[in-house]
């Protein structure tokens, strides 16, 4: 059984920056591919990114070019920097994990954290 806890939300101002981690344990997490979904209130979970064991990443077109993932397989961690953050971007963050090279499917995904809350505001 894997289990995920984020870390680093926060409020932060639009245009500016935020790092949010997510640290695993109970599984060879090298293995995984590991990705970033959010919420916003009201609205579905959505794929933000994902990063598979080879380190091939992968982002939803809103956040290309601002969001980067990352991973550290010595810290069992996957990263996540968000530059140039805009109000729409305000959501609760979650880290997710899968034994496999898949894409941005919600249902895919079978382990997950409790979510870090980032808010941008305007």
């Amino acid at each position: 059984q894997v289990q995920l806890v984020e870390s680093g939300g926060g409020l932060v101002q639009a245009g500016g920056s935020l790092s949010v981690s997510c640290l695993a344990s109970g599984g060879t997490f090298s293995m995984y591919t590991m990705a970033w979904f959010r919420q916003a209130p009201g609205k579905e979970r959505e794929f933000v990114a994902n990063i598979w064991p080879g380190g091939t990443s992968y982002y939803q077109n809103s956040v290309k070019g601002r969001f980067t993932i990352s991973r550290d397989n010595a810290k069992s961690t996957v990263y996540l920097q968000m530059n140039s953050l805009k109000p729409e971007d305000t959501a609760v963050y979650y880290c997710a994990a899968v034994l496999r090279r898949i894409g941005p499917s919600v249902t895919a995904y079978d382990y997950w954290g409790q979510g870090t809350q980032v808010t941008v505001s305007s």
